[in-house]
């Protein structure tokens, strides 16, 4: 049986729910699919598309650094947006964020999401 480690960094707004932001297992890291959430709790729904972007990439990284992993990384990347119209701007920010790494990725068009956020990330990354 592997060792898991469950990470809630300090960096990041504690869990909402019954989850940990992320579980390492196997040389592994995942970590929970990420809203806009600041790191003082603060809920960035009404904030424009790119800030609460910007912020989920944040925390992603955020989960990804307290579980000893990076961005680079990453091997798995996730995207959930009720817009499509905001692929694009979510595109540039992401290639910047992700800088040389490639993880296979997929977006995903969805209705609605939690709290009335626009994006949501989860993602996978080696240790």
């Amino acid at each position: 049986m592997a060792d898991v480690v469950q990470t809630n960094p300090s960096t990041m707004a504690p869990p909402g729910g019954h989850y940990s932001h992320a579980v390492s297992a196997n040389g592994f890291v995942f970590v929970s699919g990420e809203l806009p959430i600041a790191p003082d709790g603060t809920k960035l729904a009404d904030a424009p598309f790119e800030k609460q972007a910007q912020q989920v990439l944040d925390n992603v990284a955020f989960a990804l650094q307290g579980a000893g992993s990076s961005v680079e990384k990453l091997v798995q990347v996730r995207v959930y947006v009720t817009d499509i119209g905001d692929w694009p701007a979510f595109n540039a920010l992401y290639a910047r964020w992700t800088g040389g790494a490639r993880p296979a990725r997929c977006v995903v068009p969805v209705p609605q999401l939690h709290y009335g956020f626009k994006i949501e990330v989860e993602a996978v990354a080696v240790k």
